[in-house]
């Protein structure tokens, strides 16, 4: 029986030695010294001996159970370290080779243009305030002199979230606001969005983005008011830029005036980006009407001032000679990537 164990050994030993995959191990590991192997079967036979060889036998069959396990947990560390080396070298890095470079985001053409025209203000004296986009009718409408029933109202083509509460349809909302917690004088931007139900063109957007600007103190005049839109769009496109103001109405200034930049596309010639019209309105503007100063508590015979607003979108395409502004809003990395 000593000898068939020693047998026993020897062949586990040397099919293990022969083994190349954890899987093998374990089922020789099975074969040998599993509950129905061929040690244990031996062991079935210790009955058969007598009182003073069982003792001798038993220590005997143990050592050898003891070498196989032993060697089977050996030999999954080799494959383990084996394969771990493998591994390590397939997987080799040289860590001196140059990476690759990740692409980097960019400012958007309209921040990009945003934060000029706020350079440019600010350089002027102005100070940058906003106001929230859903915004009360009264300071939407009624504190910039458009009741209930005035006829501006339906230009604006508003989307009214309640009676008494829209999406602002610009910034000047902004303008009462300060003016309602400010005293004079007051010198202020608010850029924002703004939202309107107009038909997608390729100058038009139910949502876009204007800067409004105020100006309130002593003795300010239309001069003033123009002083400083010839300043900021020769500042902004340069000084050969060529600049028109157009008498208009707008409820909440008087006088006011439109002011529009010669097309980039046409030079004046007339297309499709200025619609015939040789000119692109870049903003409207004119001296805070009296009754929006009273609504707001600053008295109109002490002071006076002048509001604009402007259009973002409408000032970057004539700023970069883009003729469609949808393309400020598709996300196209194409266009983006050339700002």
């Amino acid at each position: 029986m000593k000898a068939k164990l020693e047998e026993i050994r020897q062949r586990a030993e040397e099919e293990l030695s022969k083994a190349n995959a954890v899987e093998t191990i374990e089922e020789l590991r099975v074969k040998y010294a599993g509950k129905k192997g061929e040690l244990t079967a031996i062991l079935k036979q210790m009955g058969k001996l007598s009182p003073e060889e069982r003792p001798v036998i038993g220590q005997f069959a143990n050592e050898v159970r003891s070498y196989i396990e032993n060697a089977v947990e050996s030999k999954k560390a080799e494959l383990a370290e084996l394969k771990l080396q493998k591994q390590l070298q397939d997987e080799k890095i040289d860590v001196t080779l140059p990476s690759n470079t990740q692409p980097l985001g960019h400012k958007h053409p309209l921040s990009i243009v945003l934060d000029e025209i706020k350079e440019i203000f600010v350089g002027m004296g102005f100070e940058i305030v906003e106001g929230p986009e859903v915004e009360y009718d009264y300071y939407n409408f009624e504190a910039l002199n458009i009741p209930k029933d005035h006829p501006a109202r339906d230009t604006q083509d508003t989307f009214y979230i309640t009676d008494n509460i829209v999406l602002r349809t610009q910034t000047s909302p902004v303008q009462v606001r300060v003016m309602e917690k400010k005293k004079p004088p007051i010198r202020i931007i608010s850029p924002g969005r703004v939202f309107r139900s107009d038909a997608v063109d390729a100058t038009h957007s139910p949502l876009f983005h204007q800067i409004e600007g105020l100006v309130v103190d002593k003795d300010i005049t239309f001069a003033d008011l123009k002083g400083t839109l010839e300043t900021f769009i020769k500042r902004l496109y340069g000084d050969d830029s060529v600049v028109r103001f157009r008498p208009h109405h707008f409820p909440f200034t008087e006088p006011s005036a439109e002011v529009d930049v010669q097309c980039f596309s046409c030079k004046g010639k007339g297309c499709r980006v200025c619609k015939n019209e040789g000119w692109i309105e870049i903003l409207g503007c004119g001296m805070v009407h009296p009754k929006v100063l009273e609504n707001c508590g600053i008295d109109p015979e002490e002071y006076s001032g002048f509001a604009l607003g402007l259009g973002l979108e409408r000032v970057a395409m004539r700023r970069y000679g883009v003729d469609d502004m949808r393309l400020f809003y598709e996300n196209d990395t194409r266009f983006l990537s050339q700002f």
